[in-house]
């Protein structure tokens, strides 16, 4: 019976890989034939597997955009895409689905796919005995989120690989994460877990399929959020103070961050800090918070995370100190951080925050920028260690051996009697070992033996101290060094690029780009991010319909193509698209970021709103293969939908005047009250934003000519101060535009004594203008 898989998955669903992320979608029909063809397709890049020149297979998900289901139109697999014609077969067949959700720079989904989805034996069981399923989660979140609900719901935690078995109606019945091929002292093997379910569903079908009947009952209950009563949005004092009291108890003193291992960056924790900070700035917890938040940059930019010699951050880190890390990239890592280390210079100051976010938008620009103006997705962990190799390995593109770098670095110090060399310093500086820095306890797979992943051992005075030079003089040497590293990087074979563009990460990296430039008063990262915004107009926008698109690809040629059947956007698209337009508007002031903005949240209210319990749902209505229509209710990798949408409904109302959606921002905060009030740590974003909400978002106006010296002036002062609860606006007296038409009130103020003036406002009524920057600093600092 059931039980008896239950049992299996519970002991051995341990997976070393990250929590899961969010949901939503439309169906993808377009059924597809292929079956298994014989010849010499190119094989995608990609996976952690050996060079193919002439697959042996080819099975229907060929046809497919997504570089992750690319990655397996070649397994012995008779792999399907998500579609009714998969499903038209596991009905008229009677067969189980065996449905594998991952992403193309997951490790372990790699180590899986060489494991078992490449093994002709496994392939066979699959193929005889189940309809086989492969989906690409950032392409459909909706599919992943309700699965991954059930995988999470049944067992200890969840990730990916996901691996679920739903009856022919889509139902599910076992679900775990990574399975190990075979049999092992502490894990049941995927073949015989698969054999088992065979058996289970030959000879207790019936059961089975009331199981999974109550399952689905359990999880419709179990996901449902909003309002049941008289629910009221919940005081932000009281969500603020509980959810900092649970990141204390939870914050590293050493190595900063909010949990022992693995460790992720957490940007969500961060912003709140930042904010908890702002509004308690005299306070010892609020001195607390910011030590926390400026602390935990520190230690991930020193640490391996932190790809110090050609930029941006991995993932997360397997270890307490940051040093070992799963080594994908993200873009929606990069455009958090980003905005992050740029707010943590303009709090504090050090430069040292600042170099790290031009650090991150460096290798944004140049690894994972299309020609058109769009960000790419990933890059894979794993790469082939030299252009020879036949099998991938993890972070073989950014690990040393001690010997490579003192080959690289021989240079001797001048007048230094020991012989020391440039290699010397490097190593010390670095933690540069012999034999290797990495524990074999982080290396299960034995990829990174005497291997050295690079991470900042000594602050720069101890360093200098060390080896008798002068700071800028080390710095120099430093700098040369990760320069002549850095050329020798390049001709390592490169890992696979998901050239996969999403309209929601494309918004938190042109968030990253926008908000970076405005603080560190940098023209060129705010017109990057104008060319992403307009290349999300042009490729993920239909204007005929007013929606948003979920992807894109780079195809032949690097033309943009889409897919044959568009998928459309879903809700954490048009929250982050939204965000970015605000973003970018406050930093270019441009007006026509903030009408496409607004345009947009109509269309969000439309498709997703939740009319009776409030609060939005991650996908759209009327897709008859999803079970269940979710509304996330946490903050992970990325924020939760719900609780961006809490701040974009705030500034949309205060730029457009439409005041019913402060109305919607406080309902969704009501829906989610109960989870802010007693777990608030699980939804920092939103917590933050019950300030915003219940001190009402203050409106900063400076009436000036935006080319004027003046002008510019108070926008710099505006810009050097975290604010976090304030949408800013130019009036420039064209009674014709956007703001002008939305918001009368702007027509009454004037500039004083002919100077660029600046006025605070609070639900449309302004303080005295002030025109000084002194008199501005004031009046935001209040």
């Amino acid at each position: 019976m059931l039980a008896a898989p239950l049992r299996l998955l519970r002991r051995c669903r341990r997976l070393p890989g990250p929590a899961p992320a969010p949901a939503p979608a439309a169906p993808r029909p377009a059924p597809r034939r292929t079956v298994f063809l014989r010849g010499g397709v190119a094989m995608a890049s990609g996976g952690k597997g050996r060079r193919l020149s002439s697959p042996r297979y080819t099975n229907r998900l060929i046809n497919e955009k997504s570089p992750y289901l690319l990655q397996h139109a070649h397994n012995p697999v008779d792999w399907y895409p998500w579609g009714q014609e998969a499903f038209d077969k596991a009905k008229k067949e009677n067969k189980l689905i065996f449905l594998s959700v991952g992403y193309s720079t997951c490790h372990w989904c790699h180590v899986m796919e060489e494991e078992s989805f490449k093994n002709k034996e496994i392939g066979r069981i699959l193929n005889e005995n189940f309809v086989c399923i492969k989906v690409d989660r950032e392409e459909r979140p909706d599919v992943d989120k309700v699965y991954m609900t059930f995988v999470q719901a049944t067992s200890s935690g969840g990730g990916w690989p996901m691996s679920v078995w739903l009856t022919p109606d889509l139902k599910p019945f076992v679900g775990g994460t990574y399975f190990p091929p075979e049999d092992g002292i502490y894990r049941v093997g995927f073949k015989t877990v698969l054999l088992r379910i065979v058996d289970q569903w030959k000879r207790n079908q019936e059961a089975l399929l009331e199981s999974s009947q109550r399952i689905t009952d359990a999880l419709l209950t179990r996901a449902e959020v909003g309002i049941r009563g008289k629910e009221s949005p919940p005081p932000s004092s009281e969500v603020m103070t509980r959810c900092f009291q649970q990141l204390s108890e939870s914050y590293d003193e050493e190595y900063g961050g909010f949990s022992e291992f693995p460790k992720f960056p957490t940007p969500v924790n961060l912003n709140f800090l930042f904010t908890y900070w702002a509004l308690h700035r005299t306070s010892p917890d609020g001195a607390r918070a910011l030590q926390m938040a400026l602390h935990t940059l520190k230690m991930m930019a020193y640490g391996g995370i932190h790809d110090h010699i050609a930029q941006g951050f991995h993932r997360y880190s397997t270890d307490q100190r940051w040093h070992v890390p799963h080594f994908e990239k993200m873009l929606y890592d990069q455009g958090q951080l980003a905005a992050a280390y740029a707010k943590a210079f303009q709090i504090s100051g050090d430069e040292f925050f600042a170099d790290v976010a031009a650090d991150i938008l460096l290798y944004v620009s140049r690894d994972l920028s299309d020609r058109a103006g769009g960000f790419y997705s990933a890059e894979d962990a794993d790469s082939y260690p030299t252009a020879k190799s036949k099998v991938k390995q993890e972070g073989a593109f950014c690990v040393w051996t001690a010997e490579e770098i003192r080959a690289l670095l021989p240079d001797p110090l001048e007048g230094d009697s020991d012989r020391k060399t440039l290699a010397d310093i490097f190593m010390h500086h670095y933690g540069v070992k012999e034999g290797g820095n990495v524990s074999p306890m982080k290396d299960p797979y034995n990829e990174l033996k005497g291997k050295n992943i690079l991470i900042v051992q000594y602050s720069l005075e101890l360093t200098a101290a060390r080896f008798g030079l002068e700071l800028d003089h080390l710095k120099a040497m430093l700098a040369k060094s990760r320069e002549r590293l850095s050329e020798v990087r390049t001709q390592r074979p490169r890992p696979h690029l998901d050239s996969k563009m999403l309209a929601s990460w494309n918004g938190l990296m042109i968030s990253g780009f926008a908000q970076s430039g405005a603080i560190l008063g940098k023209e060129e990262y705010v017109s990057r991010a104008m060319r992403a915004a307009d290349f999300l107009r042009s490729h993920l926008f239909d204007a005929s319909t007013g929606r948003l698109l979920r992807s894109c690809y780079r195809g032949k040629d690097n033309i943009i193509e889409q897919s044959t059947v568009p998928i459309q956007g879903f809700l954490e698209d048009y929250v982050f698209v939204i965000q970015a337009l605000f973003d970018l508007y406050e930093a270019s002031l441009n007006p026509s970021w903030l009408e496409w903005a607004v345009q947009l949240q109509h269309k969000q209210d439309e498709l997703f709103w939740d009319n009776k319990g409030f609060a939005y749902f991650s996908s759209e209505a009327g897709d008859s293969s999803l079970l269940l229509r979710l509304k996330d209710d946490q903050d992970g990798a990325e924020p939760n939908a719900n609780s961006v949408a809490v701040t974009n409904l705030l500034r949309a109302a205060c730029y457009s005047g439409h005041m019913d959606w402060v109305e919607k921002a406080g309902q969704i905060l009501a829906a989610f009250s109960e989870r802010l009030l007693k777990i608030p740590v699980a939804l920092p974003e939103m917590a933050r934003a019950t300030a915003a909400f219940h001190r009402t978002l203050k409106q900063v106006v400076i009436c000036g000519d935006p080319e004027g010296d003046d002008t510019k002036e108070l926008l710099r002062c505006i810009h050097s101060i975290f604010s976090p609860n304030k949408a800013l606006m130019l009036a420039d007296g064209d009674s014709t535009g956007f703001l002008y038409c939305h918001l009368p009130f702007l027509s009454s103020l004037e500039k004083k004594d002919g100077k660029a003036t600046a006025y605070l406002c609070e639900n449309f009524a302004c303080s005295l203008p002030v025109t000084s920057t002194q008199e501005l600093r004031k009046l935001l600092l209040l």
